[in-house]
């Protein structure tokens, strides 16, 4: 299983989406394809709804309970600046798409 970990609300946090039926529930809240989903991250075209409902089904795919999801993401998915929430969005849907060795190289060639 695809795992990507990062801190998100009041400590590290494990995002993952392990099943078809998880993904295709993120293709129902978000209204679009998981391609779809991707291409809006990469080109910086997603909507609020978009980050808040990677990061929500994330959580529930990385063993935290729906309401304990519901309730990180509530109280620390909005309020926050945009760019840091996005952050951890864009870590778990490319961890999805690319894996997490992509994250990991994309980490290495900012600190370089």
């Amino acid at each position: 299983m695809i795992e990507h970990r990062a801190f998100f609300g009041d400590g590290e946090k494990t995002f993952a989406f392990p099943t078809r039926e998880l993904i295709e529930e993120l293709e129902r809240k978000t209204g679009h394809g998981v391609g779809a989903l991707f291409r809006r991250f990469s080109t910086r075209e997603y909507s609020l709804s978009d980050v808040l409902q990677v990061i929500r089904l994330g959580l529930v795919g990385g063993g935290t309970t729906p309401a304990e999801a519901d309730q990180l993401v509530s109280i620390y998915g909005v309020g926050r600046p945009l760019g840091e929430v996005f952050a951890v969005a864009d870590g778990v849907i490319t961890a999805l798409f690319l894996g997490v060795e992509a994250i990991n190289d994309a980490l290495e060639q900012v600190a370089a």
